[in-house]
Formats: structure tokens, C-alpha cells, sequence
């Protein structure tokens, strides 16, 4: 048997710079190199990171917010985008009468949910949502109350800050959980268990009621934890943490600037006096001219100096760049907090049309985001089956789980028109639906055509034809004309009326005008026109609902 051939010894591995015996890195982003030295990183988990920075954090991003406008400005415009007017629920069992029943019950409950006794259902989602972003995560407690009256669904929502949640509660507890930041995890299932909250906020001085400054559990079914995952992190973090060293560099730059500039104007000249020549002494001092010595300089003021014979004026220099680097520091702070620059600065005068709308297109796909998968999937879904449970065992409902859908609230364009136009021209062409237009826009297709129907009915009942009435005109405002229409070529529903309307027209005596040949100002009211059919008998008015 042949001697098996020894392969030839082939070039050894490069090895990687600074690392004696590793292969050379494919990736040069991750090369140790000289200039990337100070580049440090570090090996962790998302929560092991948290656990030493969430307090800094929320404290840093709170002070900015309160102190800082152009923080104030993001975090404010990020609130009113994502929530709005509030993202409203519509239960959609497919009875209609009893999604009415049921929207009623909801509202009349929305307006005392708050535990505190000051915000309704809309106004919590306001505050959760702020608290999200400022603070990095919220806390939503189930609170059961005594019902008060028939109808009334005893239940409350209490919002509690992050700083209820003990950060110190770490490590086992039990054979079976373990404890993350004061969040219980359950080691075989991986859900969460309990939360370890302080009966009050930890940071109060003024406010002692009595009860010892120690976490306690809270199970997990009575508690919501909201905030946004970018890892798989327990705790979340303020929204704006990557834009917190540039505001403040932002604001130390602006007040040095305006440092100089004060500086600058408090002394206009110096006057340098020969009189006091003689004077042995060194000591540098400005003098006023009754011979005192100054202490503070003034804006405008002229200084007078020993030992000289002289006036010099004080010449400021200009210094350039100031607008460039102020403009270039608020795009920074506005992509740490995923808003365009343009909502933070108040700044409209290098946009156009095309470019704001392009620039709102991107960031609504982001608000979109944001409702979907962290505020109706984290907060107001779970919210909405707790008052279903709670309202069907207080005998308000007839059924514990609701079908529901969440309508968001509508983005408002600067050209409606031309938004409008698109959409008719979408309907014609049947790229879209009708109920896919209507949607969009907040509204439930279903209430829209009621509402269309009860004003035609009203109308025709009033002999009221109106410009807009598609019926009779069309788009330019010309009218309509008649069609004839033979008896196999109407629509399969309207042939029931149509040989009701013969039978009647067979049946009139002698002289009476059928209401094909009636004019506008002699049609009559087939029956008494009731107003409360307009009405909708809910303490809100009706808000706009779309489905996912």
C-alpha cells in the first residue's frame, strides 16, 4: 500500500494585529487598531447595561426636558403624533346594537377611569405615553373599586412611574424565579410573575404616609410594564438617551457664547489717567471717576487705568459659525430622538413642500409603528380586556371577551385637496375601496353611510335638495339626468319597491299624482321625521375607528 502523500505545509494564518496567534478579523469595523483604540466597548447584556445607567438616565432626560426647550419641544411633539385626540376603541361583535350598548358602557366608564379622579381614558393615554418617552417606561396598576350604580364597571387605572419598580430586587428568590431590576421571572415559563413595587415614589420628601419605604410584589396580571424593546432588556430606557450629551453640549455652547457676548458689552473703553503715576502699587485696578475703585463692570461702561496717558476703545471680535454648528447640533438632537429636525427647531425656511411631506411620510411609518406594537399591544389591548372581564361580572355586558378594534388618530395633511382628489381617482380606478378611504381618514364606514342615510332621509323628507347631494348633481353642480330605467335593469334590491311603488300607483284613485311626477316643493313627508335617528346617545362624540 502506497505511503499516504503528505499535503504540502501551505502559508500560515496572518495573524491579527496586536493579537499574537488570531486569524486576521473579516470584519475591519472590528480591528484593534491604533486609531480605533479609544473606541471602547463591552461585553453585556441589555439589563446588566441598564441596571448601572436607568436611574442617571431617567434623571438627566427629566431635568432636560423640564429645563431644556428644544427636549420639551421633541418629547412634546412625539406625544401629540403618536396619541392625538386618543387612539380609540370600537368593539366589533357584528351585532349592531350591541357594539352600540357596549361603546356607551365604555365611555361612561372612560370618564372616571383615573384612579387620581383627574383624567379620563384618552388623558391617561396621553400621560402613559409621555412618561414612555421621558422616563423610558411606565407602570399601569389594575385598582378595583366598589360599584357605585347599575352600569358602573368598578374599575380603575392608576399610572405609576418607573422609579416605583426596585432596581435593587436582583437575583433568586425562590427555586423557581428570579428577580430582574424588581421585575419577577418565572425561570420555566420565562413570563413574568410579579412586580416589586414601593408603596410610594421613593423620591418623595414632603409626602410620609406612614408606611415603610419597602418594595412588595404585585402580580403580573394586575400590573401593564410598557415601554419600548430594542434588545431583550427587562427595563426600558428614555427615548431620548443618545441626544442627551448634545443638548446639554448644546446649551453650554450657547451659554458661553452669550457669556462673551455680555463680556463684551460691559466695557466700551479705558481711560489711562497720568495723575496717578506716583503710585507705587501694582495692583490691578479699574477706577470710576470720583477715584473709587470698581467691583462689577456695567454694559456701556468706560474704565479708567493708573499710570498711563490714553483712552482705548474696546473692539469685539466676530465670531463666525455660531448659526452653522446650532443648526447642525439640532439635527443631531433630532435623530436621537427620531423626529425631524424641522418639528424640533420650529425651523420651516429651507423645506418645501415636497421635502416636509416626504420627510412626514417616513416618520408617520414609525408613529404607526410605535401605536401598534408598543401602545395598543402593551397598554390598551390588555386594558380593554380587563374592563370586558370587569364589566361583564358587574352585569354591565353579557359577554367577557369583546372583539374590539383600535382606530388611531388621523394625520392631517397640509393639501387636503389634493389628497382628497388622489383618493377619488384611487376609488374610480378601483385601486381602493370605499370603506378603505373612509378608514383611513378615522372613521367607521358603517357610521358614515348611517349618517349619509339619515341626511338623505331627512332631505327628502323636507323636500330639501342640496348642491352637494350626488343624487341630483354632479361634480361641477349641473343636474343630473334622468335615466330611464326598464324593469329588469334595476338593482336586484330595488325591485321590491319598485312593484310595491306600482301596487301603490294601481291602487291611488282618480287625480293623484303619483311621486314620479311630484316636484321638489310638493313632495310630503311619507312619515314624522324623528331627530333623535341623527343622534347617537354617547357621552363622547363619535371618533374615528379603523381596524389593523
Amino acid at each position: 500500500m502506497a505511503a499516504r502523500r503528505k499535503a504540502a505545509p501551505g502559508p500560515a494564518p496572518r495573524p491579527e494585529r496586536g493579537i499574537p496567534g488570531k486569524v486576521a478579523r473579516s470584519y475591519d469595523a472590528a480591528a484593534s487598531t491604533r486609531l480605533r483604540e479609544p473606541w471602547l466597548t463591552r461585553f453585556a447584556s441589555a439589563d446588566t447595561e441598564i441596571f448601572g445607567s436607568a436611574r442617571t438616565l431617567r434623571d438627566r432626560s427629566r431635568y432636560l426636558v423640564r429645563n431644556n426647550p428644544y427636549a420639551a419641544k421633541a418629547v412634546a411633539s412625539l406625544v401629540s403624533n403618536i396619541v392625538g385626540e386618543g387612539i380609540v376603541p370600537r368593539p366589533v361583535t357584528g351585532n349592531k346594537a350591541k357594539d352600540k350598548r357596549i361603546r356607551e358602557a365604555f365611555a361612561r366608564w372612560s370618564f372616571r377611569c383615573d384612579a387620581g379622579g383627574q383624567l379620563d381614558f384618552y388623558g391617561l393615554q396621553t400621560l402613559l405615553c409621555r412618561e414612555m418617552i421621558e422616563g423610558g417606561e411606565v407602570l399601569v396598576r389594575k385598582r378595583l373599586r366598589k360599584k357605585v350604580g347599575n352600569g358602573d364597571v368598578p374599575l380603575e387605572l392608576q399610572l405609576l412611574e418607573a422609579d416605583f419598580l426596585d432596581p435593587a430586587r436582583n437575583g433568586m428568590l425562590t427555586a423557581g424565579t428570579i428577580a430582574i431590576q424588581g421585575v419577577e421571572v418565572d425561570l420555566k415559563t420565562r413570563k413574568r410573575a410579579a412586580y416589586w413595587l414601593y408603596p410610594q415614589h421613593p423620591g418623595n420628601l414632603w409626602i410620609n404616609t406612614g408606611e415603610p419605604t419597602v418594595s412588595a410584589p404585585v402580580p403580573a396580571d394586575e400590573v401593564l410594564h410598557v415601554y419600548e424593546m430594542q434588545r431583550t432588556q427587562t427595563r426600558g430606557v428614555p427615548w431620548g438617551t443618545p441626544a442627551i450629551e448634545n443638548l446639554q453640549l448644546l446649551a453650554d455652547y450657547e451659554l458661553a457664547e452669550i457669556t462673551r457676548k455680555r463680556t463684551e458689552a460691559c466695557i466700551a473703553g479705558f481711560v489711562i489717567n497720568a495723575e496717578d503715576g506716583d503710585d507705587e502699587s501694582v495692583a490691578p485696578e479699574v477706577m470710576a471717576a470720583d477715584g473709587s475703585v470698581y467691583e462689577k463692570f456695567e454694559p456701556g461702561m468706560i474704565a479708567r487705568l493708573r499710570g498711563g496717558k490714553d483712552i482705548k476703545f474696546n473692539a469685539p471680535n466676530a465670531v463666525g459659525g455660531y448659526g452653522e454648528y446650532k443648526v447642525s447640533q439640532l439635527q443631531t438632537i433630532a435623530a436621537g430622538y427620531r423626529v425631524p429636525y424641522e418639528m424640533v427647531s420650529n425651523d420651516l425656511s429651507k423645506v418645501n413642500f415636497s421635502s416636509m411631506r416626504g420627510g412626514l411620510v417616513e416618520f408617520r411609518r414609525l408613529l404607526r409603528t410605535i401605536q401598534w406594537h408598543i401602545l395598543i399591544q402593551l397598554a390598551l389591548q390588555p386594558i380593554w380586556e380587563w374592563w370586558c372581564e370587569i364589566a361583564y361580572l358587574a352585569g354591565v355586558i353579557d359577554d367577557p371577551t369583546i372583539p374590539v378594534q383600535w382606530a388611531p388618530p388621523k394625520f392631517e395633511w397640509v393639501d387636503p385637496m389634493s389628497d382628497a382628489q388622489a383618493a377619488q381617482l384611487a376609488m374610480r380606478t378601483g385601486i381602493r375601496s370605499y370603506q378603505d378611504v373612509v378608514a383611513e381618514t378615522g372613521r367607521n364606514p358603517d357610521d358614515v353611510l348611517d349618517e349619509i342615510n339619515d341626511w338623505n332621509t331627512k332631505c327628502d323628507d323636507l323636500g330639501i335638495v342640496l348642491d352637494s347631494d350626488p343624487r341630483v348633481t354632479n361634480v361641477a353642480g349641473l343636474q343630473q339626468p334622468d335615466r330611464e330605467i326598464s324593469p329588469g335593469d334595476e338593482p336586484e334590491l330595488a325591485r321590491p319597491n319598485r312593484a310595491a311603488l306600482a301596487r301603490r300607483e294601481r291602487s291611488a284613485p282618480a287625480g293623484h299624482v303619483s311621486r314620479g311626477q311630484r316636484s321638489a316643493r310638493d313632495v310630503r313627508p311619507r312619515h314624522q321625521h324623528h331627530r333623535d335617528r341623527l343622534e347617537h346617545g354617547s357621552e363622547r362624540p363619535p371618533l374615528l375607528v379603523v381596524g389593523r
